[in-house]
């Protein structure tokens, strides 16, 4: 009888010890699932390139943005100027002089200024400027001359010249539009002594103003 009890207890004893651990078993499952679940997603990093804008300034002179361009004209000095006129000139971008300058170290003055100084060849220069100049300005095709030539340069949109030391502002039936400042030291047929700014911005000539001296 006794024997009976001991078989029986054990049996009930093992029974009990299986149950309770597989209830941890499941506890343990449940648990395992649930921080998989709960477990934040793994980021992936991303990299962002940040480009900035570039300004530039080539051989055509465009500028980027259309900045309006402002160039100081001058032609005929022969051999002097008066001496305010440099201050005047020294926010140009440019300088340009339509030649007769005569003597080179005339220029001396302009070029301290800091900004390009373009030259070309007068009748009564012996410096070997170049006889023309074919600039392209915020998109505005300009040439550059001392004596204006019969007929327009192909392509030219605007011809700057000197020589007659009278100003000039005149438009041909082709759409050429011809300017002249006009002369530093000795203007011709009552016209006053001057030069001129000139104003380019986004393809067009939108200034031309004459300066009394």
């Amino acid at each position: 009888m006794v024997t009976v009890w001991l078989i029986v207890s054990m049996l009930l004893r093992d029974a009990l010890f299986i149950r309770v651990n597989w209830r941890l078993f499941a506890v343990e499952l449940n648990c395992s699932a649930t921080n998989q679940q709960a477990a934040p997603p793994r980021l992936r990093r991303s990299v962002s390139t940040v480009s900035r804008p570039a300004l530039f300034l080539g051989d055509s002179g465009t500028r980027g943005h259309s900045a309006a361009m402002r160039i100081a004209v001058i032609s005929d000095t022969h051999d002097r100027y008066p001496s305010s006129l440099p201050a005047q000139l020294r926010d140009a971008d440019e300088i340009w002089h339509l030649g007769d300058v005569c003597r080179p170290d005339t220029l001396v003055g302009f070029e301290q200024l800091g900004p390009p100084l373009r030259v070309v060849m007068g009748n009564c220069d012996a410096n070997p400027w170049p006889l023309t100049l074919d600039l392209t300005r915020e998109g505005v095709r300009f040439h550059l001359v001392h004596i204006p030539p019969r007929d327009p340069p192909k392509k030219a949109t605007v011809i700057l010249h000197g020589h007659t030391h009278v100003p000039r502002d005149e438009t041909d039936p082709l759409g050429v539009r011809w300017l002249n400042p006009g002369c530093i030291t000795r203007p011709n047929r009552g016209a006053p002594a001057s030069y001129a700014w000139l104003t380019v911005e986004a393809g067009r000539l939108t200034r031309w103003d004459l300066v009394r001296l």
